[in-house]
């Protein structure tokens, strides 16, 4: 392989494991960036050695600055700084930001060309109709890392996409699956960051606990394969072998099986069309013993349900789901709200707040600052 690769938010988790991939497939980054590690950041710095570096936080990036002058990586800070970055003339852009900061990077991605490996599943929540815009008119390829859209974009290769009739997307059902109202009242963010299968970051940790996170995965194939939320269904897999499922009109049903390890996803993003050996360990479905499969519960879980109202309402709904939820989700963490006020405030964004279409990144921004606005507002906060 020969290719240029940046990535964005290679200090998070996504990022972590795509210079794994990386490092095994003999490739270095020809820039990084992130939001405010400078510790981790300059370790990656000195082990891969990119040309160029940047942290969106400027106190930060004058830290890491001063740490790597025995080095030849160019470093800047700043938001526009990671623009900038972004920028770069190369074949393929990680964009793993966390959150709807990833957005306006992953445009500027798009418009100088790069394919796009997509990991940032808040980029087609908040502006999914302008990042497909863009994709389309600069030819660019967006090619899922989520585990969930990888599989679906394979198991379509099985067949004409003409014949798709469902998508079926699978969800781990998080640490709380089985419970109820009651005790989820009572959880912390220490239960909540107890995920079963998956090592994230904080946030869609939480997400996946609440369910929020599948829901806004919901939202993310609509755009990304170009169907309804009604063509969507939703199945709990606590083993998370199976990462998602097509079903065609002839009532076959394809999914992608494979170890919950996200190095999997995020080298097929980098390799496609070809498959190559990985360091993950292998499949055995004998250890693995049984596959079972559950509906979710939208009562005890109303994030989800949630989600989906966002997702049929369309316009700027969505955005207002998102910024909302990414603003409880960290108060939740910080110890100002309860589990179960999450989803309870976000309802009530929706509820109170209007929203038409985003036409480009400032009005997404702005729909995301009344969101949270709203949200603390809900909470006197």
């Amino acid at each position: 392989m020969n290719q240029t690769i940046t990535i964005l938010g290679s200090t998070g988790s996504i990022g972590r494991q795509t210079l794994d991939v990386m490092e095994n497939l003999g490739l270095s980054p020809l820039a990084l960036a992130a939001g405010s590690n400078d510790k981790l950041m300059e370790e990656q710095i000195r082990k891969f050695r990119p040309k160029y570096a940047a942290l969106a936080d400027e106190k930060a990036a004058l830290r890491l600055k001063a740490a790597l002058g025995d080095t030849d990586t160019l470093i800047t800070g700043g938001t526009q700084a990671v623009e900038e970055i972004a920028a770069l003339p190369g074949d393929t852009t990680v964009c793993a930001m966390s959150g709807v900061a990833g957005l306006k990077p992953t445009l500027t991605a798009i418009e100088t060309g790069h394919t796009i490996a997509l990991a940032n599943k808040e980029t087609l929540v908040c502006g999914g109709d302008i990042v497909l815009s863009a994709a389309k008119k600069h030819g660019v390829d967006l090619l899922p890392v989520d585990s969930e859209h990888s599989a679906i974009f394979q198991s379509l290769l099985a067949g004409d996409r003409r014949d798709l009739k469902k998508i079926i997307l699978t969800c781990s059902g998080g640490p709380f699956f089985g419970k109820d109202k009651a005790f989820l009242e009572k959880v912390t963010p220490a239960d909540a960051l107890r995920h079963p299968n998956w090592r994230m970051g904080p946030k869609i940790t939480i997400d996946c606990a609440t369910l929020m996170n599948k829901g806004l995965e919901l939202i993310e194939a609509m755009h990304l394969f170009g169907v309804t939320a009604d063509d969507i269904d939703i199945v709990i897999h606590r083993e998370s072998i199976f990462h998602s499922f097509v079903e065609f009109a002839d009532g076959a049903v394809i999914g992608e099986a494979a170890a919950p390890d996200m190095r999997l996803p995020i080298q097929y993003a980098l390799t496609y069309p070809r498959r190559m050996t990985t360091n993950v360990t292998p499949l055995k479905l004998w250890e693995v013993g049984k596959l079972t499969f559950f509906p979710p519960d939208e009562e005890a879980f109303p994030a989800l349900r949630l989600a989906k109202e966002a997702a049929r309402a369309g316009g700027g709904v969505p955005v207002l789901l998102n910024g909302a939820n990414e603003e409880a989700v960290a108060l939740f963490l910080d110890g100002k709200i309860g589990f179960t006020d999450i989803p309870q405030g976000v309802a009530y964004v929706l509820e109170t707040l209007d929203a038409k279409a985003p036409a480009c990144f400032e009005d997404v921004a702005e729909l995301d600052r009344q969101a949270r606005k709203s949200l603390r507002s809900y909470f006197s906060l």
